[in-house]
């Protein structure tokens, strides 16, 4: 079990972390982007705005994407949680992860997880969706570097089955 000691109000938590049981010992109100990067060391979750505002920390909980940097860890208690480093295919890359890397929909690539995740939780809820739809699902994202065309494009193909 992971310890999270910074505080003497720390409760065990227990859910599933990317299809695996854990239990976390964890302050009260410690946010999830917090826990996940410094207690269980899953850097894929990135830090942006710290304030909901930027979708880098997106992830996924019981398969809707949420905001790291917005969700307390006690929130996640008895729910499945999924971050980028779950997404991997016994060991190669995800649809949505060759598609970003075969359409270039990535630049500096920080934003790319949380891209991914949004992405993940629309095809999940919308196997064909169009490109209104996939627009609409990635709005909450930001992207400094690409223009947005080449990470809709990405989706369409994972979408399509394409790479």
């Amino acid at each position: 079990m992971e310890r999270d000691q910074r505080s003497p109000r720390a409760k065990i938590r227990a859910f599933r972390l990317n299809g695996r049981a854990r239990e976390i010992l964890v302050a009260d109100s410690r946010l999830l982007i917090d826990t996940l990067r410094e207690t269980l060391g899953l850097t894929g979750t990135k830090h942006g705005c710290d304030g909901g505002e930027c979708g880098a920390c997106t992830v996924l909980i019981d398969g809707r994407p949420r905001l790291a940097c917005l969700t307390r860890t006690e929130e996640c208690e008895g729910h499945d949680v999924e971050t980028i480093e779950g997404f991997a295919e016994q060991g190669r890359m995800s649809r949505l992860q060759r598609a970003f890397h075969e359409r270039l929909g990535t630049q500096c690539g920080y934003c790319t997880p949380g891209m991914i995740l949004a992405a993940e939780g629309l095809l999940r809820r919308d196997p064909a969706p169009d490109a209104a739809a996939i627009r609409a699902a990635l709005a909450g994202n930001l992207c400094r570097c690409t223009g947005y065309v080449k990470i809709i494009e990405a989706v369409a193909d994972a979408a399509r089955g394409v790479p």
